[in-house]
């Protein structure tokens, strides 16, 4: 509770800075609430607290809620030169996005799916206000109308597949809902089912899986990079953290009926994300593409229940996370300099500056899962996870699939070390290093010593 608590007063505290023209003091006031909420999250370990039945601080929530938050501190080190000098949004952007922040904190903690919910909706109106917040822009309000909308929908079918589950079992608790399944197995009421595939489809439109993720490019592309980033590392991460809470607890017992349609998700995730990331131009167009693969991916850690699916998913998470910051980092510091995004624009980047070409290139070799980084321990993992319950079919067609991944991610490896581009000076501040050379010892750490969370749920 203490890290919601610091979230939310530094969210509070940053707004009214902002009120009183304290831009300067914006982004230290944040750091030093992250890194408070952080330092909660390390002295909480292994102290599993339930807060009223509601929320259960436990470890699966204080390993994620570490990922998200460091991933947070290292977006906000981003919006260094990112904000015009007479930009009058810069508080509301920082308070926006720990608003959101402190709803993904409830969603990795729930124990009462009515705080699923909140925690949902208090992380998704940020993220409809942050995919707009730039007025004058016409692909950031289509992005914000297109994200409101879907999210909407989503969000019905979610609140209906819990309204479902609470007529059968009379309580929105894990715990209860988990001994109802377990006691009546051969009885569960029949509106428990659609209830369960409500959830997954509800679930499945916030993490950006196919069929439901129609509006995953759009809202990317639109939406102002900095909130791209945040949108496709933070929320993601939080989404398959409340889907695995949910499904590999309470709805464990019903394993064998709701393991067909999240096969067929996983598949279609799969292929989709990859196949069509392979024809884009637009380097953030891809990597949009590239997370709804990568979603399948992590889907894997539910298609067979053991007990180290949650760790799995987080080295997964960790290793997703921290490769797509470095290439959202990069992407801002090269559209700031050319004005586009395309791959043409990285063309020659590895003469113009070589730490960042070097930096983006480990992230593509991670993100494509490629040995000695984090993206190849994760990829492992989920693999081995499926071959040791199932037929390795699916194992097969995932990585005919990660071999198509290869084409669009050494695209731009190629664009960066074997092209020639426009002799453009691109200036690295010194936040953009910082951020930049740990996510690269984060990737290559856990790419050569994984063990070091591989165990910590």
């Amino acid at each position: 509770m203490n890290i919601i608590i610091t979230i939310t007063v530094t969210a509070l505290v940053v707004l009214y800075a902002g009120l009183f023209k304290a831009k300067k003091a914006l982004l230290t006031i944040t750091l030093i609430g992250l890194l408070t909420a952080l330092a909660f999250v390390v002295t909480s370990w292994n102290t599993s607290q339930t807060y009223y039945g509601m929320m259960q601080m436990d470890n699966f929530a204080l390993a994620f809620s570490g990922i998200t938050i460091l991933g947070t501190l290292f977006i906000f080190l981003l919006t260094q030169n990112y904000f015009a000098a007479d930009s009058e949004n810069t508080a509301e952007y920082f308070t926006l996005i720990l608003f959101a922040l402190a709803g993904i904190i409830i969603m990795l903690s729930y124990q009462n799916m009515s705080m699923l919910f909140i925690g949902v909706e208090i992380m998704s109106v940020s993220l409809y206000i942050l995919a707009g917040i730039r007025k004058s822009n016409f692909a950031s309000n289509e992005a914000s109308l297109k994200y409101f909308l879907m999210g909407a929908f989503s969000t019905g079918f979610l609140l209906f597949g819990i309204t479902l589950i609470y007529g059968a079992t009379g309580s929105f608790d894990l715990t209860v809902i988990n001994q109802y399944l377990v006691s009546n197995y051969k009885t569960i009421s029949p509106m428990f089912y659609p209830g369960v595939i409500l959830l997954i489809i509800g679930l499945s439109f916030k993490i950006g899986a196919a069929p439901f993720h129609f509006w995953v490019p759009d809202v990317y592309e639109g939406s102002p990079t900095l909130i791209t980033t945040f949108m496709s590392t933070i929320v993601k991460t939080a989404g398959f953290a409340a889907f695995i809470r949910l499904f590999a607890d309470a709805f464990a017992p019903l394993h064998d009926f709701w393991l067909p349609p999240l096969l067929v998700i996983v598949c279609l995730t799969l292929f989709i994300g990859n196949v069509t990331a392979l024809f884009q131009k637009n380097f953030k167009r891809m990597l949009a593409y590239s997370s709804i693969s990568h979603a399948g991916y992590l889907l894997f850690s539910l298609v067979a229940l053991t007990s180290s699916s949650s760790n799995n998913a987080l080295v997964y998470a960790a290793a997703y996370t921290f490769a797509s910051i470095i290439a959202f980092a990069v992407l801002i510091l090269v559209k700031q300099k050319t004005g586009n995004d395309h791959f043409d624009s990285f063309n020659g980047l590895a003469k113009r500056n070589p730490l960042t070409a070097l930096v983006l290139t480990v992230a593509m070799l991670s993100l494509a899962g490629i040995p000695l980084t984090a993206g190849f321990i994760g990829k492992y993992l989920m693999f081995l996870n499926v071959m040791n319950e199932y037929q390795t079919y699916l194992v097969a067609f995932a990585i005919l699939n990660a071999l198509v991944g290869f084409y669009y991610y050494f695209k731009v490896i190629v664009a960066m070390y074997f092209k020639e581009g426009a002799e453009l000076q691109l200036e690295t501040p010194i936040q953009y290093k910082v951020v930049l050379v740990l996510s690269l010892a984060i990737t290559l750490f856990l790419g050569v010593y994984p063990a070091v969370i591989l165990n910590l749920i």
